[in-house]
């Protein structure tokens, strides 16, 4: 069996003890990665989905590196729309530290997309990335195939949230229903817990390690719930397991009255 833990939307700021939304978001970063290894001891590998930074920078990554470093697992990157995607290959990028389009975990293939556009909170699949993607499955029709990129492409059900997924879903979903090897696609960005289906392939959404969205939301609004984290366990037939992990505690400071950010 393999175990990935996804980590998504640390939103890590320029200094240490800096507050986004009234939160220390470092410190629940580390406070994650601590609950997760006490609570399932290994991974195989630590998917990261983005938005990695809250303004990319130097400094933030440097901090986010040396945290993940000091697990001893392999992580793998892709960029969410508040990252330097060029910053971040140059940083992550080392024997463990990987912002790598795809890799092998025993019989399965996870595939990384990239979804950013850059200085927009909006996602699009350029072409290059949905035929390179096309390409790699149809190369591969025999290993079931975990799907990883930053923004959401079904719908939340919150209307401020869902003017953000990503432009051009209906192709993506169409490739994915010709390759029924896709057996889960996994995001970020939507800070809350969602499951879903396309085709053969499960889809879910992961909470963030710092604030959360409040779901079926008109507008922007924070939840008052813990932060989180997502478990894969995968098997070598293709079935799997996936589940939600969070904190006990509510993010110190964290200010409910915000409208936006």
């Amino acid at each position: 069996m393999i175990k990935i833990l996804q980590i998504t939307d640390f939103h890590i700021l320029a200094e240490p003890s800096d507050r986004f939304l009234g939160v220390d978001t470092e410190i629940y970063l580390k406070k994650i990665i601590a609950h997760a290894f006490q609570q399932h001891h290994a991974f195989d590998l630590i998917l990261i989905t983005g938005d990695l930074t809250q303004f990319p920078g130097k400094n933030s990554y440097q901090r986010i590196y040396d945290i993940l470093y000091k697990t001893a697992t392999p992580c793998l990157y892709l960029p969410g729309n508040h990252d330097d995607w060029q910053l971040m290959q140059s940083i992550f990028s080392t024997q463990n530290m990987s912002c790598a389009k795809h890799t092998t975990l025993g019989n399965w293939r996870i595939i990384c997309l990239n979804s950013q556009i850059v200085g927009s909170p909006k996602g699009y699949l350029a072409e290059t990335e949905l035929q390179a993607l096309s390409k790699r499955l149809q190369q591969d029709e025999k290993h079931p195939v975990l799907i990883a990129l930053h923004h959401n492409f079904i719908n939340t059900g919150s209307e401020w949230l869902d003017t953000m997924t990503i432009g051009n879903s209906q192709q993506f979903i169409d490739l994915i229903a010709a390759h029924p090897q896709v057996k889960i696609i996994t995001t970020g960005h939507i800070h809350q817990e969602y499951q879903g289906k396309i085709s053969n392939a499960l889809v879910y959404g992961s909470p963030a390690t710092c604030f959360q969205f409040k779901p079926k939301s008109k507008d922007f609004a924070l939840d008052p719930l813990p932060p989180g984290y997502r478990v894969f366990e995968l098997h070598e037939n293709g079935q799997s397991q996936s589940a939600i992990y969070r904190l006990e505690e509510v993010p110190e400071g964290l200010d409910l009255t915000i409208c936006g950010y």
